[in-house]
This record gives C-alpha cells, structure tokens and sequence, in this order.
C-alpha cells in the first residue's frame, strides 16, 4: 500500500509521468488494493495528471524566471535586444556610407 501511495504521491508531484500503460497498470492496482471502483480510480488518476501538469507549468515558469535573474546579473542581453542593435548599426552604417567620405 505505500508504494502505491508513493506511486500516487509523485505523480501528483509531477516527479512520475504516466503513459497510458503505466496509468492501466496503476488504476488496476487502486481497484485490487483500495477496492475502489474503476469510476473512482479514474477520477483520481485524471485529478494527479492535472496536479502533475501544473506542477510542471509551476515548475518550469520558475526555471524560466531564475534563468532570466541570472542571465541579468551576468549583465547578458536577450536575443531580441541584440537583434535590435544589429539592426540599427547596419542602418547607420548604410546611412554612412551613402554620405560618402567625412574628409
């Protein structure tokens, strides 16, 4: 029984992601150990996929954020400002150009 509940546990964690397999195998287990029915042990299996996917979405906005802290304190630029300066030095570097010469 506790590894049934460890089972359950982590998934509801997001630790444990379950193929359609593995979900077969643990509902049989819910019915022959907790003698609940098929409709419960599907109702609780849907509700830890649910916790499961927004523990991941949890999860991985906080790996986004921290990496967006960190990459500011190391002073590095986002893509989309480089593209930005890119862009504006080739401007101004045609704009030289067709001005021809400053001598």
């Amino acid at each position: 029984m506790i590894t049934l509940l460890e089972k359950a546990a982590m998934m509801g964690m997001g630790a444990l992601s379950l193929s359609q397999k593995k979900a077969e195998e643990l509902l049989a287990e819910l019915k022959e150990r907790c003698g609940c029915s098929e409709e419960e042990g599907r109702a609780l299996l849907e509700k830890l996929k649910a916790q499961a996917e927004e523990q991941k979405n949890l999860l991985t906005k906080a790996a986004e954020e921290e990496v967006q802290k960190a990459c500011e304190r190391l002073g590095l630029v986002r893509r989309e400002e480089l593209e930005r300066l890119a862009a504006r030095l080739d401007a101004l570097e045609k704009r030289e150009e067709s001005q021809g010469p400053a001598c």
